[in-house]
């Protein structure tokens, strides 16, 4: 199975939030902050289509995926 710009984008989201999360509980309640700016930004990308992470990670040359959920191969 070969790592796509979609599936990392949702990895590294998925972890900011459960990380900061985590930290808002047991650290400081300011963590919260950061789980608000994590679910603005994937909230942006559905609507405008544009992601910083994916931009990042497509010049680094992970390869940009098909459809989301799709397991076909082509």
């Amino acid at each position: 199975m070969q790592m796509t710009t979609e599936k990392y984008v949702r990895l590294v989201a998925g972890t900011f939030v459960l990380v900061s999360l985590a930290l808002g509980y047991w650290v400081h309640p300011g963590w919260f902050f950061f789980t608000g700016f994590v679910s603005l930004n994937l909230l942006q990308s559905g609507f405008t289509g544009f992601c910083p992470l994916e931009a990042i990670l497509r010049k680094c040359g992970v390869p940009s995926g098909g459809t989301p959920g799709c397991n076909c191969k082509k």
